[in-house]
């Protein structure tokens, strides 16, 4: 609405109505000509930013209600996801039920493992305490006793073991393989390996062939002594030979030469207690979890 336009109507109607009129009345209607004039200029200021606020609220609303369409299609979507997972429910129990099956006899498997490998750790510390105290000082500059992964190793030199040159057990090495015997004897849940290893020098016998031939020779001469002379049975028994190729230092030494040149007595679990341990594996499903 513009107010503008009414403001000379009145004036003028004033003059035709009172004719002439004096200055002093004409200065009053002046002023407050002049008041209705910034009073209608102010409100088409107000009535221009109304406008615009009501533009803005418009487009405001607007957007407000494509986000509130937005959502509802969302809800609608949420809804139909949350009704196709109840409709499944039962067989969903049946899954989680399952999978809590298997994982609980997976948690007992490997609690019987633990518990496995905790006494069998407990049966090689005594066992290697026991052999170390029953060796005498001297002894134990040739015996090397140690215990990896479970495992017991009890290296000896060959020094200490067989004649020079030869796979014959020494008269010296009799009272050593008398209390290693003893040791093996009160362990009977123990498999016994014998394995010969030599250093890189070739060999120059003619009964021998080569290093993998004397390693062998040697381990089995230990095993013979084991069984015949000291009562081992022969059926927790192996001899094996790796010649020249398992060493534990370097050949370019004397010393390193003499530390290749071993027979090592490996004392482990019997093969039938690992594949018992295999056997009591919880069963795997059968048919695939679904999801």
């Amino acid at each position: 609405m513009k107010f503008s336009s009414l403001i000379p109507v009145v004036l003028i109607a004033a003059v035709v109505t009172q004719g002439c009129v004096s200055s002093k009345k004409y200065k009053d209607l002046q002023a407050s000509y002049d008041q209705l004039k910034e009073k209608s200029k102010d409100l088409n200021q107000k009535y221009q930013s109304g406008q615009q606020d009501l533009s803005g609220s418009t487009s405001r609303v607007k957007s407000l209600e494509e986000q509130i369409a937005s959502e509802k299609a969302n809800s609608a979507s949420l809804q139909a996801a949350l009704d196709k997972c109840l409709s499944s429910t039962s067989q969903g129990n049946v899954n989680i039920s399952k999978l809590v099956d298997e994982i609980n006899a997976s948690n007992k498997y490997i609690q019987h493992l633990v518990n496995t490998k905790n006494k069998s750790d407990s049966l090689n510390l005594v066992l290697t305490n026991n052999l170390t105290r029953s060796l005498s000082r001297e002894e134990m500059r040739d015996v090397d006793v140690k215990v990896l992964k479970g495992v017991v190793y009890i290296s000896l030199s060959d020094n200490m073991l067989y004649k020079s040159g030869s796979y014959e057990i020494s008269d010296k090495a009799g009272e050593t393989l008398n209390k290693i015997a003893k040791i093996i004897k009160d362990y009977q849940g123990y498999d016994v390996l014998i394995e010969g290893n030599t250093d890189n020098v070739p060999i120059s016998q003619t009964n021998i062939r080569n290093n993998w031939d004397l390693s062998a020779l040697r381990a089995s001469s230990v095993v013979q002594s084991l069984q015949n002379n000291y009562g081992v049975e022969p059926k927790r028994l192996t001899a094996g030979g790796r010649g020249e190729y398992n060493p534990v230092a370097g050949n370019d030494t004397p010393d390193g030469k003499a530390r290749n040149r071993r027979t090592q007595i490996i004392i482990t679990p019997k093969l039938d207690q690992f594949m018992e341990l295999i056997g009591k594996a919880p069963e795997q499903a059968t048919e695939p979890v679904k999801e």
